[in-house]
Parts: C-alpha cells; structure tokens; sequence
C-alpha cells in the first residue's frame, strides 16, 4: 500500500513538472487574438474579445452598413476557417531520394502544400524573401487539389492514391461544373493566406496566371495581401507563334507582384537594386554631356580574372579593359586621374536609364517552348508540358534578392522544379548562398505520356531528377566556381504524426489512450521523430543535428544545443547529466529539452532527470515530453 501510494505522488510530481510539445502546427486564430490583445488590451473582457468595444475604439473604420465592396463566394467563409485549422501532420524525411544530405540546405517537401503551408508556419514564419508560385490555371484539365474542410490530411492521402481503395486520385475542374471559379477560389485563398504569413517584412511574391482566372485572383490577394502591397501586373510574353483558334492571339501570361509591406520596398528600393541611385553626381569641369561621377577602372581578381597588367597615366595595375580601349576612353574624355586613381565618368543620364525593369517581360523573360525545349535536353524525352523558362526566375531573384544573396525562397505549386534550377544558376553566377523550398503534390503520371515510358510514376520523380540533373550540368559548364555551389535537396514526405495519440480522433480519445502501450506509429524512425519535434517546435529543417549515445539512450543536440531531444526504451537518469555537460562546457542559454515519456524504465527514472536538469539550470517549462 505504501509503495503504490509513493508511485503516485511520484507520477503527480513527473506530470506537474513536464508539458508536453504542442502536437500542433501554429494556432493561426490564437496568435490573431493575442496579437489583438497587444494591440487593445482594453476590449478583454473575462479573456474574451469585446467586439462592440473594438468597433468603439476604431470608430469611423468600421464598416457596418449592409452594402459595401466585397469579394465573396460561396465557401469563403470555410475557406478561410480551414487557413487557420491547425494540423498534427508531420513532413517525414527520405534520405534516399535526397542529394547531399548532411550539407544541403535545400528542401524538397512532397505533398499537398495546404497542410505543408501549415506545418512550416512555426519554422518559417517572416523568413521567406520571395515566393514564386504558378498555380493551376483553371483551363479546366489542371485542378487536383479538391480539399475536404473537415480533414485536409485523410483527404490527401486519398488524392495520392496512400489510402483510398478506390484508386481515386485527381479531380478536373470543369466548365460546367456550377461552382467552377468558387472552387478554385476555395483551393488558392487558405493557401495565400497561410504564404503571407512566411513572408519577411521585406518579402515579395510573385503568382503567374492567365485570363481564367486573373481577375479573381487579382482581388483575392488585394484583400489577403492589401490593395497597397500591389506593386504591379507584370505581362510575361510565354510564347512567340500566333494562334489561330482566338479572336485576338494571345501570346502573354500575367504575373502579380505583391509585397508584404510595399513601404519597406520602396525604402529598400535602392538598396535592392531597383531604382538608380542619383546622388553623388556634379559637372566639376563642364563636361557637355552633364553631371557625372567617377567608377572604378580596375580589374577585380587581378591575374586570376584575366585582367590586363599596364601602366596607364602613371599608375600600375590590373585593369579592366585593354590598353587600348582605355586610351580610346580616355580620348573621349572619359578617363580622369583622381585621389583614388584611375575613374571612368559615369554620367548621370546613363543612370537615369538604369533602371532594372518594367511591367513588358518579353524575350528576356523566355519562352514556354524553348523552357520545354532544353527541359526536353536536359531530361532525354518529354518529361513536363509548360515548364516555367528559368531565366524567367532568374530576373525574379535578381532583382529582389540581389542585395540578401543568402535568400530564403519558396514555391509550393513547384511543377518539374524550375525555381530550384533557377536558384543554383544564379547562386553560380554570383557566389550567393540562397536556399529554396519547393513543395510538391505526388500526382501520378498519365500512362499514354513520354515521361511514364521513361519510368517517371509521380510529377515529384521528374522534379528530383530534374534538380540532381540541373545542379551537375551547373557544375560542369561553371569549371572555375570560386564557391561551393550547394547543389543538394533534402526530401520530406506529408505524413500523419509518428505519435499515436496525435492522430486520434477526439471522440475516440478516451478510449484509445488506455490501449496505448507504444506510443509510436508503427515504422516511426528516430529520424522522424526528431524532425517532426523540430517543426513542432518550430526549429528550420536544415539546422544541425549531432546525435550522442549514452548507454543504449540517444540523445540528440540540435540547432548548437538549442534544443535536446532523448529518445530510447529503457532511458535512465544518466542522460541528464551528458546534457547539464555540454549547457556549462559551451554555456548554452534557453535550452529546451524534450524526453520520451513511454522510454523510461520507470517513473522515478524520469523525476530524477529532470531535477538533474533543473539543478543544471534548465527551468521545468523547458523539460516537454512526447
């Protein structure tokens, strides 16, 4: 008797000192009330929100006269109920279909990016510079994400054919289907809204559609985004042959350009490379030609670049241009001597025409036929119809993320991959280091298609292909790199939790927890574990890992010590003391630790460990458990 009531006070004090992780992804209508709270802590009343309160407080900003501007259809409403409907699901990892594990910081997610936006709002949330996403266009043949309200994971994992007997995977959205914009207004509108919380400040986000739907599109992201975050339509000539089957040929596709706060862009104009930068410039010698400032003459890299060596009005050096466009230069007057040597005159009417681009995107922007064309040269046979051109996103990263040449970049309607192409092109080019995200629904492949004959089963196997393809042909046509080009992917799979007790229903909750003895997935890794607390907890995917053993217990070190997770079957107090070494040893500060409640050998095992913990300084709300 004495010995069971010891083990349960010992059981009331383990569970009072641990919580457990949040098993789901970010509350989207929690974090808006508490952020309404901050902003007016007056309209809390008994820690609900007083409404008629607020609409006092903001006044003449209220609308509530029963007609007003408004874009609605039927099903907004549940639409954007879903945006904000956490998910237990969970992005499992795959090391075999992955390039460079252990270095890349790439991410290649497959699964339908409702679920995936989800999941990823805890990690990402602000860090994502630009978004570049070509939707389905609603021609009719293209629509596959026909999501369920009451459950968005059961309903993928039927549309991949993981789960339904039926075999049923895909859906087209059809003209004469009664609700055929509604429904792709359904599909874009949680998506966008959950893509605008990962943007930075200084983020942007570019969407290519045609003539279907531009106009509803158009609406849809001044509301979710803000009327004033449109910074402008951009006409993308697609292709250069004339049509005959329309009135009038069209030959363009539109590209929305929304920012995240259009005011920072603007600030940020100059930095970014957009607009011209007019300062600086003065005529100290009346030249005809006007105002003018002097730019440097000399050559970069010196002898490795290939710079010529001479002397030139009494300096030596590399240069870069030959001796004798340098005397032609200075004939013309270009060519000064000052107190940092050698300048050319930049004049500011050349500066004034600097600027980077405008709303006509025609040759320089590519071809859908010659995207297809050296897809078609990359791959050996007809992989993907339409692919997006790659120089077409290249002039997007050029010029929004040339002065961060570390960018974070998303697509997550990614097709055969163009972005990540794109994205090692141009981190070639200029020695950056941007990453990508691409997410990917696993659709099948039709069998009367070129791609299927060459053993490709899901649009995602042609991507991966594409990317490990890209990256090597980048590698050899760029011999001299003077940087490590990081041509990796890490793949991650949707999948449901790996801990049992998250997946089940709350009506069957009771029940259930009593029956669980293991409580984990059958064929859940340590691996997956791991992972899916670092998205729970909101930790980047590509941030180190270290795994430490003590007796048969693991414990893992991630993100420099940040977070500690410890997993096993028969776990002993032993591990706290390994932990409580290296926060001293590397004087690690707001350290978390998460245990795995079900590997202990018994429950005083565990309170031991966590007063080790503590006493090391590690407070009991940083001790979870799973």
């Amino acid at each position: 008797m004495t010995n069971e009531r010891t083990n349960e006070r010992t059981n009331e004090r383990t569970n009072e000192r641990t919580n457990e992780v949040v098993s789901n992804s970010l509350d989207i209508t929690k974090q808006n009330i508490e952020k309404l709270k901050k902003l007016f802590p007056e309209v809390l009343s008994e820690n609900k929100i007083d409404f008629d309160k607020l609409r006092l407080i903001l006044g003449d900003e209220i609308e509530i006269g029963p007609e007003r501007y408004n874009f609605t259809w039927n099903g907004k409403k549940q639409s954007i109920r879903l945006a904000q409907q956490p998910t237990t699901a969970t992005l499992k990892p795959n090391k075999n279909k992955s390039k460079d594990w252990a270095t890349t910081k790439n991410i290649y997610i497959e699964g339908d990016n409702l679920e995936v936006l989800k999941i990823l709002q805890k990690s990402y949330v602000g860090k994502i510079k630009l978004i570049y996403i070509d939707p389905p266009y609603n021609t009719g043949n293209d629509f596959v994400y026909q999501d369920d309200f009451s459950n968005s994971l059961d309903n993928y994992l039927k549309i991949t054919n993981q789960s339904d007997e039926t075999g049923k995977k895909r859906s087209t959205n059809i003209e004469t289907n009664g609700r055929y914009h509604t429904d792709w207004l359904n599909m874009m509108y949680p998506r966008l809204r959950l893509a605008r919380n990962l943007l930075s400040n200084d983020g942007v986000i570019f969407i290519s559609i045609d003539d279907n739907e531009q106009g509803n599109l158009r609406k849809m992201c001044d509301e979710i985004f803000g009327e004033k975050n449109l910074i402008t339509q951009i006409a993308h000539k697609a292709r250069a042959s004339i049509s005959n089957d329309k009135i009038i040929s069209q030959n363009h596709n539109f590209i929305l350009l929304y920012a995240k706060d259009i005011d920072i862009i603007f600030k940020k104009r100059f930095e970014i490379g957009l607009d011209p930068i007019l300062e600086g410039f003065s005529n100290p010698d009346n030249d005809y030609r006007g105002d003018w400032k002097g730019t440097p003459v000399d050559g970069p890299g010196g002898a490795k670049k290939g710079n010529p060596y001479y002397n030139f009005m009494g300096v030596e050096g590399y240069f870069r241009y030959s001796k004798e466009t340098m005397q032609k230069l200075y004939n013309d007057n270009l060519i000064i001597k000052t107190e940092k040597g050698l300048q050319r005159k930049y004049f500011i009417s050349d500066a004034k025409k600097s600027r980077k681009t405008d709303t006509s995107w025609w040759e320089d922007g590519g071809y859908t036929t010659n995207a297809t064309r050296s897809l078609i040269k990359l791959m050996g046979n007809k992989t993907f119809d339409t692919p997006k051109p790659v120089k077409l996103i290249e002039r997007m990263l050029k010029l929004f993320t040339n002065n961060d040449k570390s960018a974070l970049v998303l697509d997550f309607f990614s097709g055969s991959a163009t972005t990540a192409e794109a994205v090692m092109k141009i981190n070639a080019e200029d020695a950056g280091s941007r990453k990508y995200i691409l997410v990917q629904l696993p659709e099948s492949i039709s069998e009367k298609t070129d791609a299927f004959s060459s053993g490709f089963r899901k649009i995602t196997e042609i991507a991966e292909e594409r990317i490990h393809r890209a990256g090597e042909k980048i590698i050899s046509d760029n011999p001299n790199l003077t940087k490590k080009l990081d041509i990796g992917f890490k793949v991650f799979e949707l999948e449901k939790s790996n801990l049992k007790k998250w997946n089940i229903e709350s009506k069957d909750l009771d029940t259930m927890i009593n029956l669980i003895q293991d409580n984990l997935e059958p064929d859940s890794t340590e691996d997956d574990l791991i992972y899916e607390i670092m998205l729970k907890q909101g930790l980047e995917l590509t941030l180190p890992i270290k795994k430490i053993m003590v007796d048969k217990t693991s414990i893992y070190k991630i993100a420099y010590g940040s977070l500690f997770v410890v997993l096993g079957e028969n776990i002993t107090s032993d591990f706290a003391k390994e932990i409580i070494k290296f926060v001293k040893n590397e004087e690690l500060e707001n350290v978390t630790v998460v245990l795995q409640d079900t590997g202990f050998i018994n429950d005083s095992e565990k309170l031991n460990a966590i007063e080790i913990l503590n006493n090391g300084g590690i407070e009991y709300n940083d001790i979870l458990s799973i």
